[in-house]
């Protein structure tokens, strides 16, 4: 019997972590193929520094979802989210600085 209540819980914010990371690069590499001219081809650039930054947010979400000790798990599955984000801020925002 599982004696951790948060476990469930702790798969799904994973889960939900690694949708997110997969959904923003796939849609703005979605826009520059294309072919608008009115997104820059710079948005290359902040694709090539923010997948990776993701990928390293769903290496921890994977690893947090996998782990069976609850106060690890956590920790890790809050980095993730954080690494996450910091990848979103970088290739949204910096999508959204240069279409100014």
């Amino acid at each position: 019997m599982d004696s951790d209540p948060t476990r469930s819980m702790r798969f799904t914010g994973g889960l939900a972590a690694v949708v997110f990371a997969v959904a923003v690069p796939l849609m703005l590499a979605l826009l520059v193929a294309q072919d608008s001219d009115r997104t820059p081809r710079s948005v290359l650039g902040l694709l090539v520094v923010g997948i990776p930054v993701n990928l390293a947010g769903v290496c921890f979400a994977v690893r947090a979802m996998a782990d069976n000790r609850p106060e690890t798990a956590s920790r890790r599955l809050g980095i993730a989210w954080g690494v996450i984000a910091v990848g979103m801020l970088i290739m949204l925002g910096g999508n959204a600085l240069l279409r100014l």
